[in-house]
């Protein structure tokens, strides 16, 4: 039995704004056992406090402090790298509301990063002066490598897509801080105080969810109500310990 649970929120707990099912009874059987756990997204575009609301707006109730976004993760590698600097942000507001909380100035003067994340509304302009920036040695940042995520209209590209735009653009490739990274999971894990033989992964993402828990020594169960298919799982050289369709087939926690 399991004593904490990471969970990725899009394909697994959301389709858009829409809630999957069995997700509101999972998350509030983990709240009645008081079993820790914390919802680990890879999405950047909204601050905690916002998927808080949109999480309650679809029936199920997380906590914001349950919230752990690649923007929070990004943030705080940049702090730690080089603290307080300078960063050209091609993103939104989770993304530059996480870089603000630690000092960080965004700017299109000098900037030490060019730092990207989620975004709905693309800009040619900027995404142009991104590739010049990069192009001449800023050092290239990016929240996670998703190149597309489910909504309920269907799949949308995500931050990968644009990521691959620069690179190809430049030559350079963006360092992913976000799943499948280590450094996400271990913070995720300081957060909830657990160690990771304790820890179940549970995503929807065999590129990033599960491989990330498998490289974490975790458990990893992977959802079939968002990116990957059935057919497709057989395609990657590791496997989950556990597929179910959703998560109303996890009856125990």
């Amino acid at each position: 039995m399991a004593k904490a649970y990471l969970i990725d929120m899009d394909g697994v707990l959301l389709r858009g704004s829409e809630p999957i099912p069995g997700a509101a009874v999972f998350i509030g059987r983990l709240r009645e056992a008081q079993r820790p756990f914390l919802v680990l997204t890879n999405n950047s575009l909204f601050t905690p406090e916002d998927l808080c609301q949109r999480l309650h707006s679809a029936g199920l109730e997380v906590p914001v402090d349950r919230i752990y976004t690649s923007a929070m993760a990004t943030a705080q590698f940049l702090t730690r790298q080089r603290p307080n600097g300078r960063a050209f942000v091609l993103g939104e507001a989770g993304l530059l509301t996480a870089l603000h909380a630690v000092g960080y100035r965004v700017t299109e003067y000098q900037p030490d990063y060019v730092v990207l994340g989620e975004t709905t509304n693309y800009s040619f302009p900027h995404i142009a002066r991104a590739v010049r920036f990069v192009a001449a040695g800023v050092r290239f940042i990016a929240t996670n490598p998703d190149v597309s995520g489910p909504t309920e209209r269907g799949l949308v590209p995500a931050t990968g897509a644009l990521a691959a735009l620069i690179t190809a653009a430049t030559g350079v490739r963006p360092y992913f801080v976000g799943k499948p990274n280590p450094l996400m999971i271990r913070s995720a894990l300081r957060h909830l105080g657990t160690h990771s033989e304790e820890t179940v992964m549970i995503g929807d993402r065999m590129d990033t969810d599960i491989i990330a828990g498998i490289e974490s020594g975790m458990s990893a169960i992977l959802t079939l109500t968002g990116v990957t298919k059935p057919e497709e799982v057989d395609r990657f050289p590791y496997r989950p310990d556990r597929i179910v369709k959703s998560l109303e087939e996890l009856d125990s926690v």
